[in-house]
């Protein structure tokens, strides 16, 4: 298992491949990427997002992202997972996020890796801002975190992480 919270960029194929490296096993590798959008439901159409700031609180959220990976391999039949996450400044087109997971077969890795970013979205500690023309603002993802959870039988309020 493999957790970063970074400023910097990442190479997806160099994550890939140290992932599934050394495993003859692997059959499946599922990965998402999550990148800055020009556009979000917290700006009116006409008022596109000139990048975003992430911010977390350093060891708390490598944690609660470790005991993420561990709840989807209770889960999931899965080997191993990356995940990278960046924090600071970013700008549309900018990646933020990787999540990869390596399973067998590729429906336990489709599963696990949306299972992880679910998660990730709604449990671990990020906090992020929205700047525009118009002036910043903290993005409250509450309710489409709830459903996200919710997918997995899971209520906000008892997420165990």
């Amino acid at each position: 298992m493999t957790v970063r919270i970074q400023t910097q960029d990442f190479d997806v194929s160099a994550e890939l491949a140290a992932l599934r490296a050394g495993n003859p096993q692997v059959g499946a590798v599922c990965a998402f990427v999550g990148t800055v959008r020009e556009w979000s439901k917290q700006q009116p159409l006409e008022a596109p997002i000139d990048g975003m700031s992430l911010e977390h609180y350093p060891v708390m959220t490598e944690s609660a992202i470790e005991a993420i990976i561990a709840q989807a391999k209770a889960r999931f039949d899965m080997f191993d997972a990356v995940v990278i996450h960046r924090v600071g400044d970013l700008a549309p087109t900018d990646q933020i996020v990787l999540v990869a997971v390596t399973s067998m077969h590729r429906h336990e890795s489709f599963q696990a890796c949306e299972f992880v970013m679910d998660y990730l979205k709604t449990q671990a500690p990020f906090w992020k801002k929205e700047h525009s023309a118009g002036g910043s603002s903290w993005v409250d993802a509450r309710e489409a975190d709830d459903v996200a959870l919710a997918r997995w039988g899971i209520q906000a309020n008892n997420a165990g992480i």
